[in-house]
């Protein structure tokens, strides 16, 4: 018996082969863009759709680590390497694209520092886009924060909190500072982006919105406003002018969600408590109630100084004009103190002490030190040249 096909089955099928060959096409281009634009130094290892299946178990839902807008994240075994890693596989539909994918893999392969995430790899077969990760046991900061960890690991404590903070601005400082010939500018900095080893070391992943920064005396460039409601810098928010102060903004947000364990945006507070930054403003100006800003779940276990010392940082980080906020090197300063007297609580009367923070705060305990340049001192880093 002769099998006839219809003419819409005709027209489906021709559909899909064109499909296949645009996808075809985008992943040789994809790995076309990486190589040129690379110069011959990714090393990132480049694995077929078919690898990343069998390490994933066919990214198996129990091997799910988390899920967000690009897509999912996969726990994986590597067979060749037996290693551990984690997946992310990119939803061809969702917020990161060939664009976001091309920066990501070429960042990390260039930017090397022990508070960057390391790339292991990446797959762009057909419409593939995945992303390899050093697997990192203790999962996001957001986690952590906000209650999504499991009820039987206690809440970090302060010392913890400051731990991951001064690392998380290390990472800044090396991406500000260090990288040459231009900053980099990381754009996407906030709880859910840092993730955290089996001792608690703080590492900046997902660098799809990085984007290179202002050459010689510019002070900003502009560009699209990218990034996470919340997190953004008003005047980048605003105008599309984006520098490493945004940066500093960005920073200064996410350690107030570390001191208060409060999101920037939380929609179940009461009328007034819904925006974290609105929020914390008028208890910035009377030292008395800074307590009231400490996350309950420390149950008042941190140095009252240092507290003290912590959001005088915060508030520094979170000026209107980007002008007034501290370079990140001198944040790091600040918190290199922080950490040397962590066990050391002056006697400090709430009562009597109700000035606001300054800049005198700040400064009495930050310095115009030089960075640390002993990782990829003057190596150029040349990702983007699309004006973006």
């Amino acid at each position: 018996m002769a099998f006839y096909v219809s003419d819409a089955d005709k027209i489906q099928n021709h559909k899909s082969l064109i499909a296949q060959t645009k996808y075809l096409g985008r992943g040789r281009y994809t790995k076309g863009e990486i190589k040129r634009l690379g110069k011959g130094k990714i090393l990132a290892q480049t694995f077929t759709f078919r690898e990343l299946c069998v390490a994933t178990n066919n990214f198996n839902y129990q091997n799910l680590l988390g899920e967000g807008g690009f897509g999912r994240v996969y726990k994986a075994f590597i067979r060749t390497t037996k290693q551990i890693t984690a997946v992310k596989r990119l939803d061809p539909n969702g917020f990161q694209g060939d664009r976001e994918f091309l920066v990501e893999v070429l960042m990390l392969s260039l930017l090397h520092h022990p508070n960057l995430v390391n790339l292991v790899g990446y797959c762009a077969d057909a419409n593939q886009r995945i992303l390899v990760y050093e697997f990192m046991p203790n999962g996001s900061l957001e986690d952590h924060l906000f209650g999504s960890t499991p009820s039987n690991k206690p809440p970090l404590d302060w010392n913890t909190r400051m731990k991951i903070v001064e690392g998380v601005a290390r990472g800044l400082e090396y991406l500000h500072d260090t990288v040459k010939p231009a900053p980099v500018i990381y754009r996407d900095f906030k709880a859910s982006n840092i993730l955290l080893d089996e001792e608690f070391n703080a590492k900046l992943s997902d660098f799809g919105l990085a984007k290179i920064g202002p050459i010689g005396d510019k002070s900003h460039v502009s560009t699209r406003v990218m990034g996470t409601y919340g997190y953004c810098a008003p005047e980048y928010a605003l105008t599309g002018k984006l520098s490493t102060k945004s940066d500093v903004y960005s920073f200064g947000v996410v350690f107030l969600e570390i001191i208060t364990g409060r999101r920037v945006i939380d929609t179940t507070k009461p009328s007034g408590q819904k925006n974290l930054i609105s929020w914390a403003q008028p208890l910035f100006k009377d030292r008395r109630k800074f307590t009231l800003m400490a996350d309950p779940k420390l149950e008042g276990n941190y140095p009252v100084k240092a507290l003290y010392q912590a959001l005088a940082v915060v508030a520094m980080c979170l000026q209107d004009e980007p002008n007034t906020r501290p370079l990140i090197s001198d944040v790091v300063t600040a918190l290199q103190y922080l950490a040397v007297n962590k066990d050391v609580d002056e006697d400090v009367d709430d009562e009597s002490d109700s000035e606001s923070v300054s800049g005198s705060e700040f400064s009495s305990y930050s310095c115009s030190t030089s960075p640390d340049r002993n990782y990829i001192e003057g190596k150029n880093v040349d990702v983007e040249g699309d004006g973006r």
